[in-house]
Parts: structure tokens; C-alpha cells; sequence
């Protein structure tokens, strides 16, 4: 994931690169629910489910495949627009639950990897959480991830963007 972010143009990430869909989902912002967890209220299920934790929760309705049916399947041209996407909607996402929330405890996780289908196509998936002192961390091992490429995002890291060395 480092070699990804540095390589793609990061510089300039707005509105104009969200899908009208996830765009409209941070524009309805976060609220919390009644264990206290902090979701994305355009995701929230209309029904209550009854999860293990706060952490499984906030993932579980905050994580969703970044829409791309729409880029190209050559990679080199679709992995920067993927990336763009993601990142645009993470930090969008970041911004609104600081808003929300008065802190930026929130964290993004862009997840990158192959579909399972005959064409292998890169695809993606955003989710966000909050780390809590009593739960254990959402990946623990993130280095040691390998059927993935994966980046924990944190409003902080907006401000690293234009250092690329900040990724290394």
C-alpha cells in the first residue's frame, strides 16, 4: 500500500472524485448509536442488530466496496482513480465525523485487493472505526496483512499528503 500512495496523485482530493452515492452518504454525516458506536448514518440498517462489540459494529455498518464498475480495467489506469476514490471519501467521511464528534478518534481502513473473478480486477472496500482502550484493535497486525494492501487513515494524515515521505 505505501508504494500505491506514493506513486498516486493524492494532491487535491474533493468532492468531484466521491460517487454520487458515497457522496450522499457523507453528507448525511455520523451519528452514535445506543451502545455508543459511531456510524455513518446513510448506512445505518433500519433494524438494530445485536453485534459482539463497539468495534464490530462500527465496521460491520460503516464498511462498504467503493463503487467501480465504472473505471477501467487496465491497471495502471484503474488503481489511481480507485485510490482517489477511496481516499477522497475516507478523508470526506474523516472531516465530517470531526465535525460530528468534536475529535478526530475516527480512523479510515482502505482495503485493496484482487476480485475473485475470472478478469482479477483491483477493487476496494473503506469501513472506519474507532479504537477503544477496552477492545481489541481493529487489524492488530496491519503490517502482516498479505491478501491485501491496506492503509489505516487518519484525519492527520490529510495534512501529510503532499509528503510522500510521510507513506514510506
Amino acid at each position: 500500500m505505501r508504494e500505491i500512495l506514493r506513486t498516486t496523485d493524492v494532491i487535491e482530493l474533493g468532492d468531484r472524485d466521491i460517487p454520487p452515492v458515497f457522496l450522499e452518504v457523507v453528507e448525511r454525516g455520523w451519528s452514535l448509536t445506543a451502545a455508543g458506536g459511531r456510524v455513518l448514518t446513510g448506512l445505518r440498517p433500519e433494524a438494530p442488530n445485536t453485534y459482539v462489540d463497539r468495534l464490530a459494529e462500527e465496521t460491520t455498518i460503516n464498511g462498504r466496496g467503493m463503487t467501480d464498475y465504472d473505471l477501467p480495467a487496465a491497471p495502471d489506469e484503474r488503481t489511481p482513480l480507485l485510490v482517489r476514490r477511496c481516499l477522497a471519501y475516507a478523508f470526506a467521511c474523516l472531516r465530517k465525523a470531526q465535525e460530528e464528534f468534536g475529535d478526530t478518534q475516527v480512523k479510515a481502513y482502505v482495503f485493496l485487493s484482487f476480485a475473485d473473478t475470472e478478469e482479477a480486477l483491483l477493487t476496494s472496500n473503506v469501513t472506519f472505526c474507532t479504537p477503544l482502550p477496552d477492545v481489541r484493535p481493529y487489524l492488530p497486525g496491519l503490517e502482516a496483512v498479505t491478501d491485501a494492501a491496506v492503509a489505516e487513515v487518519s484525519l492527520e494524515n490529510l495534512e501529510d499528503l503532499e509528503d510522500r515521505s510521510a507513506w514510506s
